[in-house]
């Protein structure tokens, strides 16, 4: 069979075209084996291909290089034809894909959901063995359109658009019509249409110029394809709103004391009742380490694969044959969704009992069916280690895998065998296994739901991963276990945030390509069509913290670019390294920081070091060794004496850098230290300077080119809508690298980006963007609202336009007002914590604001317990709140 390529695309002297594809003659996708095309004339550049008579379909890319170097290539998605095993020849004209503007609508947000469209195939004979195809891309056609051509041609009406050709799609959202070429004269002229499927009425015109095709004769059984053609609109911008909840705060009548992914479905109804069409939830992974509370922090998973087993809907898992069984788990039941809050321990003890008591009874069945086994093929590489990890940390009594003896380092060997039938590990192992393929089959359930709803299920991807997770104990290469990742100083926490996940190993993982976070992209793509990339700033730099410290402050960013000495003392300072680097406090200052107990602090924990000042003792000299010194003192004095110590041990100025000790790094929020405000007006000067320009100009091309080189790769390897979590210390370069990869941003009014705002202009945030009055790491409006009453007087003037003294309580119609607000900006997605929702209807909102806070960052030991106070039942019925919901949205213009 004859193939041939052919592309119009100018080039300069010395640049040549060539295509890679996935078929031997071009190369299988190895660059290294494409195929250089043949430059004719007038910027026309053609391929001629004999490849068997029985290929199926052929999937192909073009490129630009310059001295056998690929510079530029297509866009990733690919040219594709199908072959009908009739045709003896192809001639294949193509137009170069570049990146669309509006990459958003190519995802499966999109494509799987939104705008989803069934199979419309609209066949037409070709009698004289001469068929044209002709194929355009055109993602923004809704569910009820489709596409029509038109041209100068009867068989294409004649420019009547009532008499346009409608197009077949397969593949949303790409359109294609197939016609016979003795039906047409050249120059053809033509346009798409969007056309109206209910009323059979055009709706638009493609913009722009008649497109003209002129082709040369066409032989009999020849067969021509033309494609990489976009449609061209201008249409107003597309804008939805949604709502944010975490899945266990969720709660309905048959809820055991968590949301469940029943209730999760449940949830879509209520979204799509509400003319809402995303639904945005925290992270679902499996986090247990202690069998207790503290397991609740959804960011800190064990597995970055495994969901949670609390999120199993035991009434769509199925009913005990037990009777007195179920009627004691149904007692349990009422009790715990009776609760205000969740409680974590009961709940997963229970529910993880339910779930054995009913894989006892039905598990081996499930087992040996099909679809377990296809699950189980397809996921095996991740759920045999996080069941073997259940099997030992239950075991061992603690998730520290360096504890495990033997299997302290993973073997995959010892842990296949571990995992066997024969093992007598064996009832525990296929225990977790039946518990993961519940969690997906049932998720999957969720998922196709939402889609054919046209609600978007948007998830979370979490930054780090727990040192103790399966990860670190599998795959301990892409890790950095000597350093903690965490935040800077920010609204959320004065003294930076500690999350205690290791750092990665960036240039282990770009040897593989980026393996590792490709398949937890591919694995969210499972479920979601859209999701968060919590804390993308960690994609340019994360803020590492070194093993001693408990805060954050004295961390510092990795990549970076450390200071020599040299370099500190250009800026004019005197750079005195031990005096600099050495936590020491002034004794003038120990009142301050201890009361009446500066004089027994001074004797028991400190020592002289120059002049008047001190500094710790060796037994007390690390923020870690303080922390154990205090173990179980929670008595008010001791927590002053123990922050206290943790404040002295902040006390420098520059840190020395773990890789290159002779390197250093200003200390973060530097000014605020005892030790700056020791030094003289001249270095104190040339601090600021430094300070400045480190973190704020020294670093902005640097992490410009780690971020690209992340993060480019990463989006391209999936077709999910991607956001990112954007907040804090920004740097220059993170609005450039997202708007380059259009990655939605995440905006919110009272975190303004721009320098010297108090509040965002809502009116001018960037459409590729997502915002919202709150997230879970920030108190809901109403309690906002009480934190400063400053501050939120001249919120209410010079923002809500109101005039006179701010009530003192955020009322049902000011809520209105601010997500109104929130809606009527250009952001793509707004997307409203479900509390900021109660907060508009006084017949729904909680009476106690108290209860509505999921989490505080400053927090290390916080209990995340939420859950909304009504269920999902009485939800769906609360007329007034759904009815002002639907106003909200269709007088902000969002579809």
């Amino acid at each position: 069979m004859e193939v041939t390529f052919h592309i119009n695309f100018h080039t300069v002297w010395g640049q040549k075209i060539g295509i890679v594809g996935s078929i031997p003659q071009l190369g299988s996708w190895q660059p290294a084996l494409a195929k250089e095309m043949y430059y004719t004339e007038g910027g026309n550049w053609q391929l001629k291909l004999d490849i068997p008579s029985d290929t199926p379909a052929l999937e192909y890319r073009y490129f630009l290089s310059v001295n056998d170097k690929q510079i530029f290539e297509e866009w990733e998605i690919n040219h594709h034809v199908a072959f009908d095993g009739r045709s003896q020849r192809y001639s294949l004209y193509d137009y170069w894909k570049t990146r669309p503007k509006d990459l958003a609508f190519y995802s499966s947000a999109f494509t799987k959901s939104l705008f989803a469209h069934p199979r419309n195939t609209y066949e037409r004979t070709i009698r004289s063995g001469k068929k044209i195809m002709i194929k355009v891309s055109a993602p923004r056609v809704e569910k009820h359109q489709s596409v029509a051509i038109t041209g100068n041609q009867p068989v294409m009406g004649n420019w009547q658009a009532e008499h346009a050709l409608r197009l077949s799609c397969d593949t949303f959202p790409e359109w294609y019509i197939s016609l016979d070429a003795n039906d047409l004269t050249y120059p053809l002229e033509y346009k798409f249409i969007v056309w109206d499927n209910d009323t059979r009425e055009p709706v638009y015109w493609e913009t722009g110029e008649n497109r003209i095709l002129n082709l040369p004769p066409q032989a009999k059984g020849e067969t021509i394809v033309v494609s990489g053609l976009a449609f061209r609109e201008n249409l107003p911008l597309w804008r939805c709103a949604g709502t944010v909840i975490p899945v266990f705060s969720l709660r309905s009548e048959e809820s055991f004391g968590v949301g469940d992914l029943g209730d999760l479905y449940k949830m879509v109804d209520w979204v799509k009742q509400t003319r809402q069409r995303i639904i945005q939830v925290l992270p679902m992974n499996d986090t247990t380490m202690t069998h207790t509370w503290r397991d609740s922090y959804p960011y800190s998973a064990i597995s970055t694969y495994a969901l949670h087993p609390m999120f199993i809907s035991l009434p769509w898992l199925g009913a005990l044959k037990d009777e007195k069984k179920a009627a004691g788990y149904e007692t349990v039941r009422r009790e715990l969704n009776a609760c205000e809050s969740v409680d974590y321990e009961s709940v997963n003890r229970y529910k993880r009992a339910y779930c054995r008591d009913y894989f006892e009874q039905e598990g081996k069945t499930l087992l040996e069916t099909p679809e377990f086994k296809t699950f189980f093929e397809q996921n095996e590489s991740w759920l045999m280690p996080y069941a073997a990890y259940c099997y030992l940390r239950d075991t061992a009594g603690t998730s520290e895998f360096a504890r495990w003896n033997e299997d302290a380092i993973y073997a995959s060997g010892r842990i296949r065998s571990l995992c066997a039938e024969t093992n007598e590990a064996w009832p525990e192992i296929s225990f977790s296994y039946f518990m993961q393929y519940v969690l997906h089959v049932q998720f999957k359930k969720v998922s196709d739901y939402a889609r054919q709803n046209g609600v978007v299920l948007k998830g979370d991807l979490p930054i780090g991963v727990n040192r103790t997770s399966i990860e670190a104990w599998t795959d301990p290469q892409y890790f950095n276990m000597n350093g903690q990742a965490g935040a800077p100083p920010d609204d959320f926490s004065a003294i930076g945030q500690n999350w205690s996940f290791p750092t990665y190993n960036w240039e282990v993982m770009e040897k593989d390509h980026f393996a590792w976070w490709k398949k937890r992209f591919n694995k969210l793509g499972d479920y979601f069509d859209c999701f968060r990339i919590d804390h993308i700033l960690g994609f340019f730099r994360i803020w590492e913290i070194p093993l001693d410290y408990i805060q954050g402050l004295c961390g510092h960013f990795n990549p970076a670019l450390p200071l020599l000495k040299d370099d500190i003392e250009h800026y004019g300072m005197f750079f005195d390294e031990e005096r600099h680097t050495t936590p020491h406090i002034h004794r003038k200052h120990l009142p301050y920081l201890f009361g009446d107990a500066a004089g027994e602090v001074e004797n028991t924990f400190l020592v002289p070091f120059v002049s008047d000042y001190l500094r710790l003792k060796p037994s007390c000299n690390t923020q870690r060794k303080i922390e154990k010194l205090f173990e179980g003192q929670a008595d008010e004095q001791s927590l002053r004496i123990k922050n206290g110590l943790f404040s002295v041990a902040n006390e420098v100025l520059f840190l020395r850098d773990p890789r290159e000790p002779f390197k250093f790094h200003p200390r973060i929020s530097g000014s605020g230290s005892f030790a700056y405000q020791e030094l003289s007006g001249t270095d104190r000067y040339a601090f600021d300077q430094i300070y400045w320009d480190f973190f704020y100009h020294r670093h902005n091309g640097f992490w410009k080119v780690h971020a690209m080189n992340r993060l480019a790769p990463l989006i391209t390897s999936t077709d999910m809508l991607v956001c990112g979590e954007d907040l804090g210390m920004i740097p220059q370069s993170v609005p450039e690298v997202m708007n380059r990869l259009q990655i939605l941003s995440l905006e919110i009014e009272r975190m303004p980006k721009t320098a010297y705002h108090e509040f965002a202009d809502m009116l001018n945030l960037p459409y590729h963007s997502v915002c919202t009055t709150s997230t879970h790491d920030m108190s809901p409006v109403r309690n906002w609202w009480k934190e400063d009453r400053v501050k939120i007087q001249r919120y209410y003037n010079n923002v809500l336009q109101r005039p006179g003294e701010a009530p003192e309580e955020c009322t049902s119609e000011i809520a209105s007002q601010i997500i109104s607000n929130h809606l009527a900006a250009p952001s793509m997605l707004a997307i409203i914590p479900i509390q900021d929702w109660f907060a508009t209807d006084d017949t729904v909102k909680h009476p106690d604001i108290t209860h509505e806070r999921i989490n505080i960052p400053a927090d290390p030991n916080h209990y995340w317990r939420y859950r909304m106070h009504i269920t999902l039942e009485d939800l769906m019925k609360a007329d007034s709140l759904n009815e002002k919901i639907v106003s909200l949205i269709s007088v902000s213009g969002r579809r």
